[in-house]
This record gives C-alpha cells, structure tokens and sequence, in this order.
C-alpha cells in the first residue's frame, strides 16, 4: 500500500513538474524568469561567453555550458563549404548545447555584413558606403531580408550587422563599412534592421528586440559609440568630442536602431575622451539601457575586452571586471574561454561583481534566445539551403550597384557627355587592375577577413560585364596596363579604366595618404592621354584622384560594388541612367581632412550629396 502512495506522489511530482520556460504559449519575460532560477552561476556565465568555432567541440559546449558560439572573417567548416555543411556543423554544436542539463540552446553568430560574405557562392552586396550613394532605404531592406535568408541558408541565426558608424575621415580603415558622414543618411539607412529582422508588428513592445521567425535573422548595431569619429581616422582610436557632439553625430542612428526592435548591439574597440568604450559604464549601462531603454544585450567586439589595457591583455582580471560591470553582457572572447570564465566566476564570488549584473546580462541574452524562437526551433534543417546565392537575391545585388554608382564626371564639357557609352564600336580597351578582379571589386570583409584577390567566389566581373552587354560585333581587348603606344595606336574607339585599392579591413586599411597604388595612376595616365576614356574608381571612399581628373573624359565612383559587376556595365552602356549621390565629401587633398559637409573652410572637389544624372538610352 506505501508502494501504491509512493507512486502516486512520484507521479503526481512529476505531473506538476510543468516547466514554464520550455512551454511557447508563455510569455518572454515569464519564460526568462522561470528558467533563471534554476540556473547555476556556471551556466549563466556560459550564457555570456561567446567561442570562435575553431576553439568549440560538443565536450568544451557541454562541459561550460556556452551560450554563444561565431565565426570570424574566413573562419568555415571547409573551403567552398556547402549551405548544408554549414547546418551540419551547427546542428552538431546545437545538439550538445541541447543536452546539457537544462538544454539552453547557443546562438550562432557571422559577421554578414554585405551579405553573407563569409561563405563560397553567397551574393555579396555593396558595402555600406555604396548603399549610402543610393539614398534608398527601402533597396537596403530588401537586402537586408535577402542577406537574412541566406544567413539561414546556411542554419545561421545572428549576424554582426548593420555597421551605423559616422566616418567622419576616410582615412580611417572601416570607412566603408560607413553608409555616409551624414548621420541623417545613416539613420536612414537603419531600415536594414527590419530587412534582418522583420517588420514589428503594431502594438509591440517599445524597444523590446524582435526577430520575425525562421526566415529573419537577430541582427547587431554597431560599434556603439563614436567609432567613426576617432582622431585621425585611426581605428580603435579615440574619439575627441563633446557630450552633445556625440549626441548629435553619433548616436541618432541608435534611436533609430532600438526603436527597430534591434536584438543587439556591439561596443566599440574606441575610446570616447580617453575612456575605453568597452568600460564605459555611463554610456553603455546608464544612457544605452535605461535612458534609452535597450533592451536587449550588449554584445563586446572580438578580443574587445582584452584592449581596456595598454599593451592589450596586460591584466586580464581587471578587464573582466572593467566590461562586466560597465554593462557588457556578451564577451566575444573568442579563444581563452577558460580565462574568461575562470576570471568572472572569482569576481562574483568575491563580490567584485554583484549577482545583480550577472542577471541583466543573462536576463537579456536569454530573452533574445526566446523572442527569436531559438528555444522553440533550435536546430535549422535544409529547408533554406537554396536561397545561398539565388538568382533573385543576384539580381537585387545588381539594383544595388547600379544605384549605388555616382558620376563625377561626364564629358569634357556638359555640351559632350561621353556616358552613356555606344554599344556598337569598332574596337574597345578595357584597362586596369581592378577590371576583371572579382576579389578586388568585393573588397574586404568577403571570403577572408582582409578579403583576397582573384576568382574568390561567384560572379560577375566588370570585364565580364561589359563583354556581355555591348553588341557582338564590338571587339573589346583587355589589357591590364598597357602603356601609352598601345593606347594610341590601336585604333581604339574609347576605353573603360577600372582601377583602385586592394580589399583590406578595420586596421590594415588605415591609410594617411589615400593614393590609389600603382599601376593604377600610371594606367589613367598611359590610357586616358591617348583615347578617350572613362575611369571607374573600386574604393572604400573617396581617394587622391585630383591630379588626374583634367586627363579623363567622364569619372565614376563605384565603391566596392560585390560579386554582382554587371550593375556597373548596366549604367556605363545606358540600360539604366546614373542616379547615385556622394555619401561623403570628396577632398582635393588629404591635407584638406578631416572634412565633412557644414565644414567652416568647406573646399571639397566633389562636395556631398554631388552627382550627376544621366537618363536611360532608351528615353535619351
């Protein structure tokens, strides 16, 4: 009869065993709440730790209980990894994360930030400076909601994106990641938010994070705050500005972020006035949180902790708890897991930490986990797999390029335009090192880290463009610096010039001097003094080209246009007219900068917001 009874209340315990935070009809903060009781101090500090994929293994996500896991730039389960060894990779991740005592699923995050630029055959858009030239805030959510479909393709559900920095000096080495020195553009351009994230729907929470499902993706404003406006361009610098300085140019486009149900946001390896952003406590936990109300969790930059000291990891202790306690939430570690897990389990017990800041932190990454369905739908399957790449999303990435070009020049008088080019010619030159580069045309952040030279990926190059639209009968050669005597004596009834800089990214792109490297003078100078030409300009921002304007007949800055060239061919040959507007000032001279519009001694060669207009050949 006692066995009878003991059953009966074991059963009963294990009826009544109901646990609210496994159960989706709950809501977000109920679901938070329950789940957080029963979590040690160990798993909630594996909720904060974010590992580079290299350093994860199902027993180090098991055994630390990790909450995040990313990939760096370049960092993939195998060259030309496949949509479906990307899910595999990351179902196998999941399913440890899952098993853990009480199955807290890990977020998986990329850094997608012109598309999905990590990954082989992926559509890489133009970088932010060129979607800045279209003025189009409803082309960068689409793109948005391309790229996010493609980020799932591949079982991905975070990426580090958007980058709603103000580049004040385009000598800094991030300034393509930019959308404008105007914050007002940038603000704009923050639609890209709903693109990632989807639409919030009427009546939602103010300021609460929000992700639309399996199609959308948590997405990132960064780098809070300041990032664009560090001396001298320098990246990781420090930002010299006043309070409402700061207010006015740097932080509107985060109004606008939050107000967008912004899941994320990252801190900035910068200083504002000599503090360090990633211990500024006043900026990230008083203004970010509960002035504007953020509430979803702030995330650290690679490594970003180990910088609150020079030299960078000089006393790791002190950075830990410098980041914790400013309001850091999320370390992207990504390598010395243990370091970190070690050094902030010896501050909370020693009080160093207050509990209560353990608790925002995971509070807030586990209420990203629940509004994204993360709990409900943790392992992505190949439902998405063909969406890497798709012809549609190609051809929004064309859109964009075709919008994102802006004419500086066209002809040597307004009364002879050269653009838009005849199809039909005798004999054309293609010229220049970045004409048929497509590594060079994508730029950084694409495949590498620092992005690569060559055939990286799938595309289109803008040789392989032009020989595509102008009319069979025309005879292109492509030479890739041919000296002047070739020029002149071939007969050539135009040419194309397609020059600019190497990909680079963050720091290797800083650049006091922001010439174009040779041979790309020389073949501006060899060409376009013997035919006429046009010049297209590959660059992540305006670049020395004064001294060679008076040569060329019509110039065209493209910025760093992705996989999709054909865009350029689109304008240059008329199909489309040009519409794009400067997103920064062009300078005459770099002794001239920093210089931005509203400037007091504002002398640029092309100002802000310039470009010319061209119509289509068909209404011509």
């Amino acid at each position: 009869m006692l066995g009878i009874l003991f059953l009966m209340c074991w059963a009963a315990t294990i009826q009544a065993e109901y646990i609210k935070y496994k159960d989706p009809n709950q809501p977000v903060n109920v679901r938070v709440k329950d789940l957080m009781k029963r979590m040690t101090l160990a798993e909630k500090i594996g909720q904060m730790t974010q590992i580079e994929r290299k350093d994860a293994s199902p027993q180090v996500l098991k055994d630390y209980f990790i909450g995040s896991i990313l990939s760096g730039g370049g960092s993939v389960p195998a060259p030309q990894a496949s949509a479906k060894d990307w899910v595999n990779m990351i179902n196998e991740y999941q399913k440890a994360c899952l098993s853990t005592r009480l199955g807290i699923p890990m977020i998986y995050g990329i850094d997608a930030v012109h598309g999905h630029n990590n990954v082989y055959n992926a559509t890489i858009f133009p970088h932010n400076v060129g979607l800045g030239a279209t003025r189009d805030p409803d082309l960068v959510k689409r793109i948005g909601a391309a790229t996010a479909l493609e980020v799932r393709a591949t079982g991905i559900p975070y990426t580090f994106a958007p980058c709603i920095a103000v580049c004040r000096d385009p000598r800094w080495g991030r300034c393509y990641e930019s959308y404008s020195e105007d914050h007002r553009v940038v603000q704009a351009m923050t639609q890209i938010i709903l693109g990632l994230q989807g639409d919030i729907p009427a009546n939602y929470t103010k300021d609460f994070p929000y992700v639309s499902g399996q199609k959308h993706v948590a997405a990132c404003a960064k780098h809070f705050v300041g990032d664009g406006g560090t001396q001298k361009g320098i990246n990781e610098n420090n930002t010299i500005i006043d309070f409402h300085g700061l207010l006015s140019t740097h932080m509107p486009a985060y109004y606008d972020s939050i107000a967008k149900g912004v899941s994320t946001i990252m801190a900035s390896y910068s200083s504002w006035n000599g503090i360090k952003m990633h211990a500024n406590r006043y900026l990230i936990t008083d203004f970010l949180k509960k002035k504007l109300g953020f509430k979803g969790f702030v995330i650290s930059d690679w490594q970003g902790i180990d910088r609150i000291t020079t030299p960078p990891d000089a006393n790791y202790t002190y950075s830990v708890q410098m980041s914790v306690n400013a309001g850091i939430d999320m370390v992207m570690v990504p390598d010395d897991y243990l370091g970190f897990i070690n050094n902030l389990a010896t501050l909370v017990n020693t009080e160093v930490i207050p509990m209560s800041r353990i608790d925002d932190a995971v509070r807030r990454i586990l209420r990203v986990k629940f509004v994204m369905g993360l709990f409900d739908n943790p392992l992505p399957d190949y439902n998405l797999v063909d969406q890497l790449g798709k012809k549609e999303h190609r051809e929004l990435a064309r859109e964009a390029v075709r919008k994102s070009l802006v004419l500086l020049k066209n002809g040597r008088s307004s009364k002879k335009p050269l653009l838009p080019l005849p199809k039909k010619a005798g004999k054309i030159l293609v010229a220049g090192s970045h004409a048929d580069n497509l590594g060079y045309q994508c730029g950084g952040w694409t495949i590498e880290w620092q992005g690569k030279s060559g055939r990286i990926t799938d595309g289109t190059t803008i040789l392989e463009a032009i020989k595509s639209t102008v009319d069979p009968s025309t005879n292109v050669v492509f030479s890739e610096n041919p000296d002047a005597g070739f020029a002149k004596n071939n007969n050539f009834s135009y040419a194309i010039v397609v020059v600019g800089e190497p990909p680079y990214s963050e720091t290797a792109g800083d650049s006091l001097n922001l010439t174009i490297p040779e041979p790309g003078p020389s073949t501006i100078q060899s060409v376009c003094g013997a035919v006429k030409c046009v010049v297209v300009i590959i660059s992540g921002r305006p670049v020395v080209v004064e001294p060679y304007v008076p040569l060329m007949d019509a110039l065209v800055a493209a910025w760093l246009p992705g996989s999709e060239g054909q865009g350029v061919a689109d304008v240059l040959f008329g199909d489309f007219g040009f519409t794009g507007k400067l997103p920064r000032t062009w300078f005459k001279s770099v002794e001239q900068l920093p210089m931005n519009f509203g400037d007091e001694n504002y002398d640029p060669l092309f100002p802000f917001d310039f470009g010319l207009t061209t119509k289509p050949r068909s209404t011509v």
